[in-house]
C-alpha cells in the first residue's frame, strides 16, 4: 500500500478567486466565455461543468476580478452556501463566490480531488468564519491540509470513483432522451392534434370530434401526504416525496402504484412534479395525482401538468412561499381524448416510463456502491 503524506493545499493547487464584470455595462455580457454562479451548481448533479446561464465578453473578464480558468479546474463555492463543486469541462470563469483550485498535475489528480473534496465538504466548512454568511478565505484554503498517497494510486482511485460516474451520467442522458420523446408523443398527438387517424377526424370548436375539454375536479384525484419533511432517512426503503425537487428515502410508505407528484409549495412558485409507480410516501404539502376518469391515465396527465408549470406559478399564492389549493387546481382544464386513443398512447409512453424508471433504479444502485467505497478508498483502508 502507497504511503500516504499530509500536504498543504497551497503545495498542490493554485487558488483563484472569481469575480463579476460590472452589470451595468452590456459589452461585458453575452460573450463566449462561460461563467458560473453557485446557482449555477445549487442543482447541478454531474462532476462536469461547461456553461452556466450567463456568459461574460474578454472585455468583461479583463474589467474583472474574473479570471479565465483552465479545463479541469475545480470550482468550489466558499460562501454560503458552502461546498458546491464541479469540475471545468472547458476554459470558464466563475464569480466572487468562489474560490477555484487548479491543481498540479505532478502532483493530484483533479478527479482525486473532486471526491476528496466531496467527501470531505464537512471538514472544509469548519474553516470558514463568520456568523451571518460563513466564508472560507482564500488565506484559509490554501492553509488546510490534506492527507494523499502517491499519483499512480490517485488516478486509480478516481478511475474506480469515475466509473459508477460515467454510468450514471450516461443513464441521465438516456433519461433525458426518454423524457424527450414521451413529450413529443404527448404534444404531437394532444397539442398539434396529429394523433393516429388525424387526417379524417372532423373538429367542433377546436376540438376532435369525441373529444372534450373540462375542468380537473372529478377528473383528477389529488390527495396529499401526512409525513414533515424532516421524516427522511438516509437509507430508507422507499422514495419520500416533497415539494423539493430531488427524491428523498423514508421507511414508511402511504402509497403503492402509479402516480404523478406534485410539490405544492414553493418559495419561487417552480414547483416540482414527478412521475413514478412504486411504493412512497410524500410530505404533507404534496399532492399524490392519480386519474378518475379512465379516459386519461398517469403519463398523460403528467405532461398536462408540465404544460401548466407556468401557469401554476402565476397563479400560485403566498409571499414567502408560493402555494397550490386543491380548490385552484380543480379549475384548470384537462382535454379528454377517446379512451381507445388513451389507451394506445398510454401503452407506448408506459413503456418509455418504465425504461426510465428501470435506469434510474440503476443509477441508484450505482451511486449506492460508489459511496460506500469513496470513504474506504480516500481513507487508504482498501488497497488498490
Amino acid at each position: 500500500m502507497s504511503e500516504w503524506l499530509e500536504k498543504r493545499i497551497s503545495d498542490i493547487a493554485e487558488v483563484i478567486a472569481g469575480g463579476t464584470p460590472s452589470t451595468t455595462v452590456s459589452d461585458y455580457w453575452d460573450g463566449g466565455i462561460s461563467w458560473i454562479t453557485p446557482n449555477d451548481l445549487s442543482s447541478h448533479k454531474a462532476r462536469y461543468i461547461s456553461r452556466g446561464e450567463r456568459n461574460i465578453t474578454e472585455e468583461g473578464l479583463k474589467k474583472s476580478a474574473a479570471k479565465l480558468l483552465p479545463r479541469n479546474t475545480l470550482l468550489l463555492t466558499t460562501r454560503a452556501p458552502i461546498g458546491y463543486l464541479a469540475i471545468a469541462e472547458k476554459e470558464i470563469s466563475t464569480n466572487q463566490g468562489f474560490k477555484n483550485l487548479i491543481c498540479d498535475n505532478s502532483q493530484i489528480d483533479c478527479r482525486f480531488f473532486y471526491y476528496y473534496i466531496k467527501l470531505n465538504v464537512e471538514y472544509f466548512k469548519a474553516f470558514a468564519t463568520g456568523a451571518t454568511f460563513p466564508e472560507l478565505s482564500g488565506g484559509t484554503l490554501k492553509r488546510i491540509k490534506v492527507l494523499i498517497p502517491d499519483l499512480p494510486t490517485q488516478t486509480r482511485i478516481a478511475e474506480i470513483l469515475s466509473a459508477y460516474d460515467d454510468a450514471i451520467e450516461n443513464n441521465n442522458r438516456r433519461i433525458a432522451l426518454l423524457e424527450k420523446a414521451a413529450r413529443e408523443l404527448y404534444r404531437e398527438w394532444f397539442v398539434r392534434f396529429r394523433f393516429p387517424g388525424y387526417e379524417s377526424a372532423k373538429f367542433v370548436n377546436g376540438l376532435p370530434e369525441g373529444w372534450e375539454r373540462t375542468k380537473f375536479k372529478g377528473n383528477i384525484s389529488y390527495i396529499t401526504g401526512k409525513l414533515d419533511s424532516n421524516e427522511m432517512i438516509a437509507d430508507g426503503r422507499y422514495s419520500f416525496y416533497t415539494c423539493a425537487k430531488v427524491i428523498y428515502k423514508t421507511d414508511s410508505y402511504c402509497f403503492d402504484g402509479e402516480c404523478v407528484l406534485l410539490g405544492g409549495n414553493n418559495a419561487t412558485g417552480d414547483f416540482s412534479l414527478f412521475y413514478a409507480n412504486e411504493k412512497l410516501d410524500a410530505y404533507q404539502r404534496t399532492y399524490i395525482v392519480t386519474p378518475l376518469n379512465d379516459r386519461i391515465s398517469c403519463p398523460y396527465i403528467y405532461f398536462v401538468l408540465v404544460n401548466y408549470l407556468q401557469a401554476f406559478k402565476t397563479s400560485s399564492t403566498g409571499a414567502a412561499t408560493k402555494f397550490l389549493t386543491k380548490r385552484m387546481l380543480d379549475n384548470f382544464y384537462i382535454i379528454l381524448p377517446p379512451k381507445d386513443l388513451s389507451d394506445e398512447h398510454y401503452r407506448i409512453s408506459k413503456a418509455l416510463f418504465d425504461e426510465r424508471i428501470n435506469l434510474q433504479r440503476q443509477s441508484q444502485n450505482h451511486a449506492r456502491q460508489r459511496n460506500l467505497l469513496l470513504p474506504r478508498l480516500m481513507s487508504g483502508k482498501l488497497e488498490v
